[in-house]
Parts: structure tokens; C-alpha cells; sequence
């Protein structure tokens, strides 16, 4: 078999992939891309680690799929999202709350959580805050695989969306790489994808 063959096989073969993690994560709530490009490649037979598709191209396929599948229900889920984390960035102000992940990025898919990071001087502080608040709410162990795990991750409902709070340092705060924005900014970014009616 020639090397162009071969290669163009494994391309078409990561697309596969792409698009059936993609649908695994719009359809079945998959939210890890490592997860869902693994169970992915093993349904389609493919054992080649070259062949797992990387997270952009998985997150291009999820988009494409949500615009052909899901585009008004997804537009709506997202701005219902995007609503629920301003209100929760606003509670959350004192202790530099920021929004990250999905519901960020807008490929919240049908069973995504709102993903929130928060930079206190101790975990401690903000459950007492939340309480004060009389917030109801889950301890999630963090995974200890990151670089810099989160000393807590609380997890709770607000107005029946899940969040996912993952509690750091307030050192970490200048540390943090994954993209994220503050309560301005998904102001901003709700302003822009109002819902057509």
C-alpha cells in the first residue's frame, strides 16, 4: 500500500473519528475530549494512537454538528447558559470568579455544566459563603492528573443549570492557561448572541 493511500485513510479515518466524538458529546453529554476521541476511535476499530484526532478538530466537528443538528436548541441552551453564569459570576464576584470550558466557548452541548473558576485565599472561604447564602452544594474529588489541581471543586444547580466550581489559590489566578473570561466579558458575549425571535 503506498504512503498516500495510507495517509489519506487515516485521514478520513480521524475525521470519522472527529465526528463521532463530536456526536457523543453533543448527544450523550460526553464532555472529555480524551474520553470521548477513545471510545470513538475504539468503535471504529482503529487502534493507531496517530490516528485519534486532536481537540481542535474534535471541537470543529462538535460546532458542525450542533449547526446541522441542534442550531436552535443549541442557540437557546447556550444564551439560557450564558444567563445562568453572569448571574453566578455576579454571586461569586469576591472571590475573581471566571467563566471557562462549553459553555465559554459555545459547544455547551445538551448536558453540560457550567464550569466556573474561582481564586479564594481557601476553599474554606468560599463554602461558608456559600452557607451563608444557603446554597446547596456537592464536593467533585479533583483530578490530580493537571498540573494545578484545584484545591475543592463544588458542585450545585442554579435555576435548575449545573455548575461546576473549581476552587484555586488566589495565587494560582496569574498562573491559570485554560481560556476563561470575567463577568464583563460573558456580559458582553450574551449581549452578542441574544436569540432571534
Amino acid at each position: 500500500m503506498s504512503s498516500r493511500h495510507s495517509g489519506s485513510r487515516t485521514s478520513h479515518l480521524r475525521q470519522e473519528i472527529s465526528a463521532l466524538a463530536a456526536r457523543m458529546m453533543a448527544e450523550d453529554g460526553v464532555q472529555d475530549f480524551g474520553f470521548a476521541k477513545r471510545k470513538a476511535a475504539r468503535q471504529l476499530g482503529a487502534t493507531d494512537a496517530d490516528t485519534l484526532p486532536t481537540n481542535a478538530e474534535v471541537e470543529a466537528a462538535l460546532r458542525e454538528y450542533q449547526a446541522i443538528y441542534q442550531d436552535d436548541e443549541h442557540a437557546e441552551r447556550l444564551y439560557a447558559m450564558r444567563c445562568a453564569a453572569v448571574e453566578v459570576l455576579q454571586l461569586l464576584a469576591p472571590f475573581r470568579a471566571y467563566l471557562t470550558g462549553a459553555v465559554l466557548d459555545g459547544t455547551a452541548g445538551r448536558y453540560a455544566e457550567i464550569d466556573i473558576e474561582a481564586f479564594a485565599d481557601s476553599a474554606k472561604d468560599v463554602e461558608i459563603f456559600f452557607l451563608n447564602q444557603d446554597i446547596r452544594y456537592e464536593h467533585r474529588e479533583p483530578r490530580r492528573l493537571t498540573h494545578e489541581p484545584p484545591e475543592a471543586i463544588l458542585v450545585f444547580d442554579w435555576n435548575e443549570v449545573p455548575v461546576r466550581l473549581s476552587v484555586y489559590d488566589a495565587r494560582a489566578e496569574r498562573r491559570s492557561h485554560t481560556d476563561r473570561a470575567r463577568l464583563d466579558a460573558v456580559q458582553r458575549l450574551l449581549a452578542e448572541s441574544l436569540p432571534q425571535s
